[in-house]
C-alpha cells in the first residue's frame, strides 16, 4: 500500500500582520501545504526555524532590526538557536517572498543562500504554483527577475561559455540538471549520487565559473548556451 505522503511544513517570516494573514489563507487553499509558523521579525524567525524544523520558510527582505538576507544567513549557517532546542537542519528550502525587484536584493539574497526569489505582487495562484514547485524541489524565480539575474551575472569576470569553464563531465551533468531548477536531492536522485558527493560537484563548478550560488550558475549555463 503506498505511503500517504506528509504535506509540506511551512514558516512565514515577514514583518506585516495582514500579508501573514493573507499568506496563511493561500496556504489554506492548498492540502499539501501547512502552515506551522509565523515570525514578525527575523530574529524570532530564526528561533523558530531551529525549533520547528520546517521544510519550507517564505521570508520577507525588508524587516526591522535583522532583514532577509541576514535572517537567511543565520538560517543557513544555524548560528541563533534556542538552548536545548534540535540544531537547525540545513535541508529546509527557504524563498524570499517581498516586494523588492531591486538587482542588488535579487543577487545578494540569491548569494546567501536562497532556493527562490518571489515577488508579492504576483496573482495568488501563480505564487501557490512557484511553491508547489519548490515542493518538488526546484528552483523558482519570478518571471520578470531574470533578464535582472543574467544582466549582473554579465559583468562577472567568469567564463563567458561553457567550453571555456573547464568543468569536468560530472560537473557539467550537474550544472546542466541545476539549469532545469534541480535540487540537490534530485540531482543525486537523477545522477545516482550521494548528496554530499552532489554538494562537493556544485562548490567545484561555482568556484570555476565565479560564481556564488546555485540560481546564478543555472541561469549562467542558460545564457551560456543560448538558451
Amino acid at each position: 500500500m503506498a505511503t500517504e505522503q506528509l504535506p509540506t511544513r511551512v514558516l512565514v517570516i515577514d514583518d506585516h500582520p495582514l500579508f501573514r494573514k493573507g499568506v496563511a489563507d493561500l496556504l489554506a487553499l492548498e492540502p499539501n501545504l501547512q502552515l506551522v509558523g509565523e515570525a514578525a521579525d527575523g530574529q524570532e524567525g530564526v528561533r523558530l526555524a531551529a525549533l520547528l524544523r520546517p521544510d519550507l520558510i517564505l521570508l520577507d527582505l525588508n524587516m526591522k532590526g535583522w532583514d532577509g538576507i541576514e535572517t537567511l544567513r543565520r538560517i543557513r549557517s544555524a548560528s541563533v538557536a534556542e538552548p536545548g532546542a534540535p540544531s537547525l537542519t540545513h535541508e529546509a528550502r527557504i524563498l524570499m517572498l517581498t516586494v523588492s525587484d531591486q538587482e542588488s536584493d535579487v543577487v545578494g539574497a540569491l548569494r546567501a543562500g536562497a532556493d527562490g526569489y518571489l515577488l508579492k505582487d504576483m496573482e495568488p495562484e501563480d505564487i501557490l504554483e512557484q511553491l508547489r514547485e519548490a515542493m518538488r524541489g526546484r528552483l523558482v524565480i519570478s518571471p520578470q527577475l531574470t533578464d535582472l539575474i543574467a544582466r549582473a551575472l554579465r559583468s562577472h569576470q567568469g567564463p563567458l561559455h561553457l567550453s571555456e569553464a573547464g568543468l569536468t563531465q560530472r560537473e557539467q551533468e550537474v550544472l546542466e540538471l541545476l539549469a532545469k531548477g534541480y535540487s540537490n536531492k534530485l540531482i543525486a536522485r537523477e545522477l545516482d549520487l550521494a548528496v554530499g558527493t552532489v554538494k562537493v560537484h556544485v562548490k567545484h563548478l561555482l568556484k570555476k565559473l565565479g560564481l556564488h550560488s546555485r540560481v546564478e550558475a543555472a541561469v549562467w549555463s542558460l545564457n551560456a548556451r543560448g538558451g
